[in-house]
């Protein structure tokens, strides 16, 4: 970055040979945080994980945040510094400056709009279009975590050490630039919406279908004692930021890459549907139901 806050626009700076990437996504009080439920610090963690996840999934490199905030008359300043702190100490984790913004006031609620800038090598980026028949279908850490603090939190609460995972997820941008620069994953997404919907978007995308196994889907460990999540929070729950990704037939993966496990969970089919292969053999059709916006419930 040549300069950021301070003036008119920020200026930034790509590597020769390389292709900008931009993602904006929003966070909206009472929908994808809440007052009662997180802190500030985590809402912020929160609200830059969702835009470096993107980045992640086309195996990117950040460069820059910008964050846009409607914020209520009423709310503590104390609260936004905290908010912005939260923010920021993510992006140090990861290289990646605050480069500037807008504040307004919102007449209810908090909302914060995130653009991401990155890098990726020209022609190189991971896009959803790249499956094809055969290919394995992978994806890495475990699932559920998130959707089960949520269902606990409507239960009375939630300890944000027991769901780390939910609280202060953690994008796994080294992954994705691993997967990339080895050439690794033919097409690739990030589980923000949940299993079944993001493995949708990608067949979709890539004209195909799949069928996975409900016995290798990684489902997290919750709560005291650490028991296994339901599948369906695994299939359904969304906000986990884990990769999903494709790799051709022959390829080998390892186990673990930067830190994060990785598990074969199926493979794409060219029937244009999506199946799912009990424990007990019985393969039905998976109907995604992750989180849409606008769908009605």
């Amino acid at each position: 970055m040549v300069a950021g806050i301070g003036d008119d626009c920020a200026v930034l700076r790509s590597e020769p040979g390389s292709e900008i990437l931009v993602t904006t996504d929003f966070s909206l009080e009472g929908v994808h945080f809440r007052r009662d439920w997180h802190t500030p610090e985590s809402a912020g963690h929160r609200v830059l994980a969702r835009g470096l996840s993107d980045i992640a999934a086309m195996g990117g490199k950040p460069l820059a945040v910008f964050l846009s905030l409607a914020l209520p008359k009423d709310l503590p300043q104390s609260w936004v510094r905290r908010f912005v702190g939260g923010l920021t100490q993510l992006g140090r984790q990861h290289r990646v400056a605050l480069a500037g913004g807008d504040t307004a006031q919102s007449p209810a609620g908090i909302l914060a709009d995130i653009i991401v800038i990155g890098a990726v090598p020209k022609g190189r980026a991971i896009l959803r279009s790249g499956a094809r028949p055969g290919d394995g279908i992978f994806v890495s850490g475990e699932l559920g975590e998130s959707a089960a603090a949520v269902r606990q939190m409507e239960k009375g609460g939630a300890n944000p050490r027991d769901y780390r995972r939910h609280f202060y997820p953690e994008p796994r941008i080294e992954l994705g630039r691993v997967l990339r620069e080895k050439g690794l994953a033919a097409a690739m997404i990030d589980t923000s919406d949940g299993l079944s919907t993001d493995l949708s978007h990608i067949c979709e995308e890539s004209g195909v279908g799949a069928e996975i196994e409900a016995s290798a889907i990684p489902r997290a460990r919750v709560g005291k004692p650490r028991l296994k999540v339901d599948l369906d929070l695994a299939l359904r729950g969304g906000e986990d930021y884990e990769l999903l990704f494709t790799v051709r037939p022959g390829g080998k993966m390892p186990k673990q890459i930067a830190g994060a496990a990785l598990s074969r969970i199926g493979r794409i089919t060219r029937q244009k549907t999506i199946r799912i292969r009990s424990d007990e053999g019985k393969v039905s059709k998976l109907v995604p139901s992750g989180w849409e916006h606008f769908r009605q419930q």
